[in-house]
């Protein structure tokens, strides 16, 4: 009695894998190159594919080495890119038992004795192929000597030998190494033509599954046709019957998008007791928050994309229903809203991922995204503050340039502005205020407002002030400047609160880029520096110096200034003193 070999299950990954060109799929141009140069009898001697996974690789090494050494069903056939598949070498190579043709995985053998039996074997004409072809997977993980090793001979190999390398690190491999292999980058799958394969394979294995369990498929495979045939492989085998989305959705762990359009668009509207509920009961059918959150910033990179190219809303992958929404959200949510609601859900990412607990962090973050949608912008804050303030300005006259400064000083002084005696209400605070405005005439120059700095002994500010500020416009109650290198960014803000408390008024102090005047400090030291340069000029003061090697000019005083000085030492003479001893 014979003992039957069990039939084992092949998966579709396997069993549906591109024997030719002709099944390879998304790679035409790769598929063309190579089609090309075996016609022309211009076969490169090495290869270098490289791609994301499951897009084709190996099994593009597999169909040049089949090409290669491919002799036809009559025996008597050459090189071509349509072997036969029934030949003894085709048979061999792709059932991986081929003496010629050596499949070597990178990644477990990576050092430089496992090349140098590469090198050694490849003098050796091949046994029974035509060629003797090596295929490297996972190539980038060899060590550097390894690399090395290998470079003379990837470089002028012998004429029946051929090196097929695949890599998913192209930026790993060596320079040197690329130099000498023809290059091939094989694409991410299109959705649509994701779709179709899995169609095919699916009509073939008599599976039914719908169009949207396929759009799921697609879109988590990420542009892998193996992810891809995978999954399908999976959700045939979850689906009684007809494959469903649902199905597909519960067994990739997803939400369903469109409650998720529904979270997103309460969390727009700023309803914080609708988003939670909806995120719990997602929850509590299975979601995972980390993948509600990641779907919300899918939307919202979707969403940001399609209003300003609204023909990127035609995927395949993506229900007519979805891209209905999708569009309307794009035309009433402005830019800067989806922009913040990005780099908030970037935050609450990193946040789920490190909490104790996801689903209170995802909570807590759809919280924080609901009572900031509705907040204003910048802008709009910024206009709205200007348009309550002008009527506190004096009239006749329209406001000086660079309002935004005086907005910028008034927001960061009036938090510690004090308020003295009771509050005044809406046009009695504005008449006081216009009156302190009008008394700012008596500081005529910027000379008198470092004055006041001195005068109130701020030394810290006189000397940032000094030091920092290269005015560049000037006028009573607004200042202009360019800050020097080494600048506090907060000066603007502090000279213009420190002003208003000392004055009374509003001061407006802005920044500008370019066209300020030197410092009060870059002044003085030009002066100091020109009168030194002046008194080495003096013969005598060189003569000092060259007696005194080293010697520093440390302080120069002119005659005017040694009077004035001798002046305010000398004690005064008091006439008519009485003398008791003078004689009268």
């Amino acid at each position: 009695m014979t003992e039957t070999t069990p039939q084992t299950y092949q998966v579709l990954a396997r069993k549906y894998r591109p024997a030719t060109f002709a099944d390879l799929v998304g790679q035409e141009a790769m598929v063309r190159t190579l089609k090309n140069a075996f016609a022309a009898d211009r076969i490169a001697h090495a290869f270098m594919m490289t791609g994301i996974r499951g897009t084709g690789k190996t099994t593009t090494a597999r169909i040049i080495a089949k090409g290669l050494n491919c002799v036809g069903p009559d025996g008597k056939g050459g090189p071509t890119t349509e072997p036969c598949g029934v030949c003894e070498p085709c048979i061999a190579i792709a059932e991986g038992r081929h003496v010629d043709v050596m499949e070597m995985d990178a990644a477990s053998r990576t050092g430089v004795n496992d090349m140098r039996e590469v090198i050694d074997s490849v003098h050796y004409r091949a046994a029974s192929a035509r060629y003797k072809i090596y295929i490297i997977d996972e190539v980038h993980m060899l060590s550097n000597a390894a690399f090395n090793a290998l470079l003379k001979t990837l470089e002028e190999p012998p004429a029946h030998v051929k090196f097929i390398f695949a890599t998913t690190e192209i930026r790993k491999v060596p320079v040197t190494v690329l130099s000498r292999c023809q290059r091939f980058d094989l694409k991410r799958i299109e959705p649509e033509v994701q779709m179709a394969l899995m169609r095919k394979i699916a009509n073939a294995e008599g599976a039914q599954i719908t169009d949207g369990a396929l759009a799921l498929i697609a879109r988590a495979a990420e542009g892998s046709a193996r992810d891809a045939t995978s999954l399908l492989d999976q959700a045939i085998s979850n689906g009684a019957g007809e494959t469903t989305a649902d199905l597909v959705r519960a067994m990739l762990g997803l939400a369903d998008r469109g409650r998720v359009l529904d979270l997103f668009d309460l969390i727009m509207k700023g309803d914080a007791s609708g988003a939670l509920a909806e995120l719990s009961s997602q929850y509590a059918d299975g979601a995972d928050p980390m993948a509600v959150l990641r779907d919300l910033a899918e939307i919202t990179h979707w969403v940001s994309v399609i209003k300003i190219t609204p023909e990127a809303a035609d995927d395949p992958t993506t229900p007519q229903d979805e891209r209905e929404r999708g569009l309307a959200m794009a035309g009433v949510l402005p830019m800067r809203v989806l922009t913040r609601m990005w780099q908030m859900l970037l935050k609450a990412l990193e946040e789920v991922a490190l909490a104790p607990n996801a689903m209170m962090a995802a909570e807590m973050a759809v919280i924080r995204l609901t009572h900031v949608a509705d907040l204003p912008d910048p802008e709009t804050l910024v206009k709205k503050l200007m348009s309550q303030s002008a009527p506190a300005r004096p009239t006749g006259g329209a406001p000086a340039q660079g309002g935004g400064g005086m907005v910028h000083g008034a927001l960061r002084m009036a938090p510690s502005a004090p308020m003295r005696g009771p509050t005044m209400q809406g046009g009695q605070a504005g008449q006081a205020l216009a009156v302190a405005e009008s008394q700012l005439v008596v500081y005529a120059s910027f000379a008198q407002v470092v004055e006041l700095i001195r005068e109130k002994r701020d030394m810290q500010l006189l000397v940032e002030v000094e030091e920092g500020v290269k005015l560049a416009k000037y006028s009573p109650g607004r200042i202009e400047f360019e800050p020097a290198p080494g600048a506090k960014s907060d000066l603007a803000a502090r000279l213009s609160q420190r002003l208003q408390g000392w004055t009374g008024a509003r001061w407006g102090v802005s920044v500008v880029n370019t066209g300020g005047a030197p410092t009060l400090a870059e002044e003085r030291n030009a002066d100091a520096d020109a009168a030194r340069a002046e008194a080495m000029e003096n013969p005598l003061v060189q003569a000092v110096m060259l007696a005194f090697p080293g010697a520093i000019i440390s302080e120069i005083r002119t005659a005017e200034a040694m009077a004035a000085s001798a002046a305010i030492e000398a004690l005064p003479e008091v006439e008519d003193e009485f003398d008791p001893f003078e004689d009268d």
